[in-house]
């Protein structure tokens, strides 16, 4: 039997420049941080906080002067603590609309808004379930409630209702799915579960044996294997096709290699806010992982980079 597998190399080519204060000079608002020093509160959406996570312990080791303070929250939130400038960096997974830009510039600072990086929406199932390959056309009618029984896509399921669940109602991860699979129309499934944090929707789905949960890929990853090539034990991750009927062959799982070449259909941008009128501690932080180290993060952490040169060399193992 012949095996398909993928490795991927990387090649980040950036320059990171930041802006040095000589002083601590308290300014207007209270604010004494500079690119590499102070203490300052952003805001991420929760279902970033993995990588935010990681990006955030790295810097701080290079900059130890520096104290982010993260708020994980869901994306309506996020956005409200920007706006109101409780803070100046918030990562989500859209960009600014007219109006929240305009209540930006009304208050001073003009607003950055730059892509980090990429990752998957992931549909996951519990471990006893088998039927894992699943088409778009059948994601779509779960989600518009046209499918409410697993045995209404594979004949032969004894898992009986579908219900499905998000790390909650105003996530990151809801306004993809419908902006970007519902085509701006609302989920109307009945069987719809919110949980507290991604977290709880591993958790649930590991404890649910009729449960499909939807999350973001950067959860998946088992953190001991370090070709990203292996997803969480606890769970299933279901494999997407774009076709009339999944099957091995035309299914693939939100991996690196299949976010970049397209296979993969539900790929979403992670995106920096900055609306910082000093130009300090979140723009510095912000600017740090578009550069070369907190790319290569990004990229470890089993996601897709937004720069750098990526090629995908495929290659054929046998195995006995």
């Amino acid at each position: 039997m012949k095996r398909s597998t993928f490795y991927i190399s990387v090649g980040l080519i950036l320059s990171l420049t930041f802006l040095f204060s000589c002083g601590k000079r308290k300014a207007k608002d209270g604010r004494t941080d500079t690119p590499t020093s102070g203490t300052i509160k952003f805001a991420s959406d929760e279902s970033f906080s993995p990588i935010i996570e990681e990006e955030l312990q790295v810097y701080q080791y290079r900059f130890p002067q520096t104290h982010l303070l993260p708020v994980y929250t869901d994306d309506n939130t996020g956005m409200k603590m920007l706006l109101d400038q409780k803070v100046n960096l918030f990562f989500t997974s859209r960009v600014l609309e007219k109006g929240e830009d305009a209540i930006l510039r009304g208050k001073g600072p003009i607003p950055s808004v730059f892509p980090i990086g990429y990752d998957g929406i992931a549909f996951i199932i519990n471990r006893s379930n088998t039927d894992s390959c699943i088409t778009v056309t059948d994601v779509k009618k779960l989600l518009k409630g046209e499918v409410t029984k697993w045995n209404q896509i594979y004949p032969k399921s004894d898992k009986g209702d579908i219900q499905v669940v998000f790390d909650n109602k105003a996530s990151a991860t809801l306004h993809y799915v419908v902006d970007s699979i519902l085509d701006g129309k609302n989920i109307k499934s009945e069987n719809i579960v919110a949980a507290k944090n991604s977290k709880a929707v591993i958790e649930y789905v590991h404890n649910t044996p009729n449960a499909i949960g939807v999350i973001g890929s950067n959860w998946l990853n088992d953190r001991r294997d370090s070709t990203n090539t292996t997803f969480t034990k606890k769970i299933r991750v279901m494999a997407i096709s774009k076709t009339s009927k999944a099957i091995d062959s035309n299914s693939w799982q939100p991996y690196q290699a299949y976010l970049l070449d397209g296979r993969y259909p539900f790929v979403r941008t992670i995106y920096a806010i900055v609306a910082d009128p000093h130009k300090a501690l979140p723009w510095a932080f912000a600017n740090f992982i578009t550069g070369p180290i907190g790319q290569k993060i990004i990229f470890k952490a089993g996601l897709l980079p937004y720069r750098g040169e990526i090629n995908i060399r495929e290659v054929e193992v046998k195995t006995q």
